[in-house]
């Protein structure tokens, strides 16, 4: 179930059937051979979200399975669930790259903050190597720029040299090494730290929190999740001390210190989709969650570009940033 995978998306989606077969070629010609600059970027819509989601499952599932690891999504229709809900939030911009009318690869960023994320970015296994994902990236760093942002993150797969490249020539800076964690539902609790779902009358506390450790709010993404009843605070001695979206991939959390963050991991109800990811140099819950039976899937990494403060607290980052 899409819904399962994305948590805190607060959406209902309609998947269709996904295509199976996808080939690119310029008449007899493969692709990327007659040069670059027949290669087309445009803004995506609704009627591409199937072809897109094919090829993210795709891309993604290829390149996991060359390092061994589990693939991102588990079926190409999570996947198109994914791309549909985000080329129908107006709070996501997202591009798509064509070769004859056929789309080979898609990006997105998410504009709902000072701080734009970008991501998921996913090129057509058969067209990779071809400049194909620098146009796509190109693309968003561009319209982030126009709409002057005060940064953009990313976040990447520790195991992807060429991506952890490419994205350091385009000027993003190696932040944070993030680890990606998975398991059974805790069930731990703390005295003088409850935990319970977020409420509206909650939000100016939590924004006021985030600004105190990251330096900016990330208000629409937490309305979101509050409206999908997926967010969560914690309070201690009567104040908001942390609150989490969920706690999961695609959803993020800010407490003032690391017992907050404990005991909002401690409450999850689940780890959806393939779990959640924790700074590594957090010893101490990072430490904690082994000990608790999480595993460490895999590594990830934070990249940004324009602001970034260093963060004064303890926090869980989406996979967008």
């Amino acid at each position: 179930m899409v819904a399962r995978y994305l948590p805190s998306a607060g959406y209902r989606i309609d998947i269709a059937s996904v295509n199976a077969g996808f080939t690119v070629m310029l008449g007899a010609q493969p692709f990327g051979q007659a040069g670059d600059s027949i290669m087309n970027i445009r803004d995506a819509n609704k009627a591409d979200a199937q072809t897109c989601g094919r090829i993210l499952y795709d891309a993604f599932k290829k390149l996991a399975e060359q390092h061994n690891c589990p693939p991102d999504f588990p079926s190409p229709e999570v996947a198109a669930g994914l791309t549909s809900m985000l080329i129908g939030d107006p709070g996501f911009y997202g591009v798509v790259a064509e070769e004859g009318g056929t789309i080979v690869g898609s990006n997105f960023m998410d504009e709902r903050s000072r701080i734009f994320g970008i991501g998921p970015i996913s090129v057509a296994p058969e067209v990779q190597n071809h400049a194909v994902g620098r146009r796509l990236m190109s693309a968003v760093l561009d319209r982030a720029t126009a709409k002057k942002a005060a940064g953009m993150r990313l976040v990447q797969a520790g195991y992807h040299n060429r991506s952890l490249c490419l994205y350091t020539k385009l000027g993003f800076v190696t932040r944070e090494p993030l680890s990606l964690l998975q398991g059974p539902k805790l069930n731990a609790k703390f005295a003088g730290y409850d935990v319970r779902l977020a409420e509206e009358r909650d939000v100016e506390g939590c924004n006021k929190l985030c600004r105190e450790v990251h330096g900016f709010d990330r208000d629409r993404e937490l309305r979101d999740a509050i409206r999908a009843r997926s967010a969560s605070v914690v309070e201690h001695l009567e104040e908001i001390t942390g609150y989490a979206t969920a706690i999961a991939i695609f959803a993020h959390a800010v407490a003032r210190t690391k017992q907050d963050l404990k005991a909002l991991i401690g409450a999850a109800t689940e780890f959806s989709g393939p779990g959640f990811l924790l700074p590594t140099r957090n010893h101490d819950v990072f430490a904690w969650c082994l000990n608790c039976e999480l595993k460490l899937v895999f590594q990830m990494t934070l990249m940004s570009t324009g602001l970034y403060n260093q963060p004064d607290g303890a926090w869980l980052p989406s996979v967008i940033y």
